[in-house]
């Protein structure tokens, strides 16, 4: 079988900015939430800085635009606003940290915001993009939400359908893609060539969705902010797609790439998910050394992958079990750790090009 037929692409850009647009509220380049209004709407956002040493870390902001808000809704929602507890968030989860939020929308508009491209959003975005080589119909995806929850690796009730909690899951990850807007203000290498623009992007849009039973009444916007429906079937626009027909810059995946989830487990805790996407990554902002080695600050990549407590034991053990993971699945053929300047080690990972190719 031809490397073509094995693998499918994931747009370059969306790969360089991934890591960023997806750090958590624990991670020390993340600020505060805040609600902003300027003459062209509301919104709630996040900003994450960068480190100025390091070209990977582009600062970017994400955003919820609040869309038809009345006057007296905003003081409303600046009020609610006032109840969140973000110590509470970062010291004993952000499902914490909401519980004096009444409003549930609110509520779910500020989870959304904080577990923006978890690891589990981030395995949604990459099926969608295998469906989009495989369908060959450029940025448009349409899928079912069963086949979605299957890859998932979800199990089906006794009907053959899927619970409700993860079926009101899934919407809200896809509401949560759509309407969450990435805006960066950041040099970004595309190809060869070096620019400067504002970016301001979902990670995907959705187009129009469809119900089976045509009586049931279901509406997009408030299933997320209020209920626990699924519609039956979506179709998407990746919004990031610069496929190999245009400028090619991707990175390919494999195409036997598993997406499944460990039952009982938390997205958060997706370590291998977030580690093979940070290589992919690095992969766009640096070049492969020969005999395709990257090499990474151990600093930078225990910030990306969340391992950001003071349990260095802990932390250490996590890494390399997700390494061992990476290499069994046969992304990377071999890691090992480099003495650094200043004391501050570094990982040479050798990456396996035809399981993770850099064009």
């Amino acid at each position: 079988m031809s490397k073509q037929k094995t693998t499918f692409p994931v747009d370059g850009q969306l790969l360089m900015v991934l890591p960023r647009a997806a750090a958590s509220l624990k991670n020390p380049d993340v600020q505060l939430p805040i609600l902003r209004s300027d003459e062209e709407g509301y919104y709630l956002e996040v900003r994450v800085e960068a480190d100025p040493t390091e070209k990977s870390e582009v600062a970017l902001t994400r955003r919820v635009p609040l869309e038809d808000l009345t006057a007296e809704e905003w003081e409303d929602l600046k009020a609610q606003y006032a109840n969140l507890d973000l110590e509470s968030c970062t010291d004993q989860g952000i499902s914490k940290g909401l519980e004096k939020i009444q409003d549930r929308r609110i509520q779910r508009l500020f989870m959304a915001l904080l577990t923006f491209l978890n690891p589990r959003q981030v395995s949604i975005v990459l099926f969608l993009y295998k469906q989009a080589a495989q369908q060959g119909t450029g940025p448009l995806v349409h899928f079912r939400s069963n086949d979605l929850l299957s890859s998932l690796g979800y199990t089906r009730t006794k009907d053959g359908g899927f619970a409700s909690k993860l079926r009101s899951q899934l919407n809200r990850d896809l509401v949560a893609l759509h309407r969450t807007e990435l805006v960066l203000a950041q040099s970004l290498r595309k190809g060869n060539n070096l620019g400067a623009k504002v970016i301001i992007k979902s990670v995907l849009r959705i187009k129009d969705y469809e119900i089976d039973n045509v009586p049931r009444d279901f509406d997009l916007a408030k299933a997320a902010d209020y209920t626990y429906e699924l519609a039956d079937a979506y179709t998407v626009s990746l919004e990031f797609f610069d496929g190999p027909s245009r400028t090619g810059d991707y990175v390919l995946f494999a195409g036997d790439l598993d997406i499944t989830q460990k039952l009982g487990s938390n997205a958060k805790n997706d370590y291998r998910t977030k580690l093979l996407v940070y290589l992919a990554s690095r992969m766009k902002w640096d070049t492969l050394q020969e005999g395709n080695y990257l090499v990474i600050s151990k600093q930078y990549l225990f910030k990306n992958l969340d391992l950001l407590g003071s349990n260095s034991s802990r932390n250490n053990q996590i890494f390399w079990r997700t390494v061992e993971e990476l290499q069994h699945d046969g992304y990377i053929l071999g890691a090992q750790e480099l003495p650094g300047k200043k004391r501050v080690p570094s990982i040479q990972f050798q990456i396996n090009t035809e399981k993770l190719g850099c064009n």
